[in-house]
């Protein structure tokens, strides 16, 4: 038996991770998919969100605004030290920065990395691999509501009415799933993610996050974060220090919900 800690990607949270939770419990491994700062149960949402105030949505300044990245890995940080040994800590998406911070903070806390379909940033921060000629056939630009700095977060409206927008949101990063599926897990995003994710460098060193034994889950169909960027991310990762088991699967973004088994299969026995 292990134990495998779960980090969610951007406006996600613990609860999209219920199936492959489930999973890694009929394996007989203990899970727990944390809600990171700001979302899931300790999500703050802007008053215009709530309110359906979709013009000053574009606007008001995010009540995540002022949230570092160091602060939301220490308290990932906190949480791996309840454990009496190491955990395996996994992380999807927008995640991947955040346990990469992690594990140049605590590295004698973490087993081994995986990333699904995460960003693995190590040659600056995450934002700025999304400039890069490989990221430039993601889809999903047309979700992003106002000026993003100004905001303090990169704001998407799951609850959008806009013609076209859910058909955006679902290609993007749900492609994999059929619309009752999309529907249920896109009910409970979040509209904010901390700009300081994408804009922070995680600090990763050799001595430290290079220690760590880490895997990468490469998905081949990947909308939201092409696979040509992942391929340039774990190119630099290696070149900084340490090697990736590298797993693949022909899966959009999305995969830890549409096929949690094989996610499942990947955490444990890498």
């Amino acid at each position: 038996m292990i134990d495998v800690v779960v980090v969610h990607g951007a406006w996600h949270s613990a609860g999209h991770f219920a199936a492959l939770a489930a999973e890694l419990a009929a394996r007989g491994h203990r899970t727990l998919a944390v809600d990171l700062p700001g979302h899931g149960t300790r999500a703050r949402f802007p008053a215009s969100y709530l309110a359906r105030d979709v013009e000053s949505l574009r606007t008001e300044r995010s009540p995540l605004a002022d949230l570092t990245l160091d602060e939301v890995a220490q308290d990932v940080v906190a949480t791996l030290r309840r454990f009496p040994k190491p955990p395996v800590l996994v992380a999807h998406s927008m995640g991947g920065a955040v346990i990469s911070r992690v594990a140049e903070l605590a590295p004698e806390s973490i087993a081994r990395l995986v990333y699904v379909a995460a960003f693995i940033p190590t040659r600056g921060p995450a934002g700025a691999y999304l400039a890069l000629p490989e990221a430039k056939s993601a889809l999903g630009d047309g979700l992003y509501l106002g000026d993003a700095a100004a905001l303090g977060a990169v704001r998407i409206d799951p609850r959008s009415t806009e013609s076209g927008y859910q058909k955006e949101l679902h290609d993007a990063y749900f492609s994999d799933l059929d619309t009752p599926q999309f529907q249920a897990l896109a009910a409970t995003l979040t509209p904010d993610q901390p700009l300081s994710f994408l804009a922070t460098p995680t600090g990763a060193t050799a001595e430290r996050w290079g220690g760590v034994p880490r895997t990468y889950l490469r998905t081949t169909r990947d909308r939201a974060l092409p696979i040509a960027l992942q391929d340039v991310m774990l190119r630099d990762a290696d070149a900084l220090g340490g090697t990736t088991t590298v797993r693949t699967l022909a899966a959009g973004h999305s995969v830890f919900a549409a096929r949690p088994g094989e996610v499942a299969d990947v955490v444990v026995r890498t």
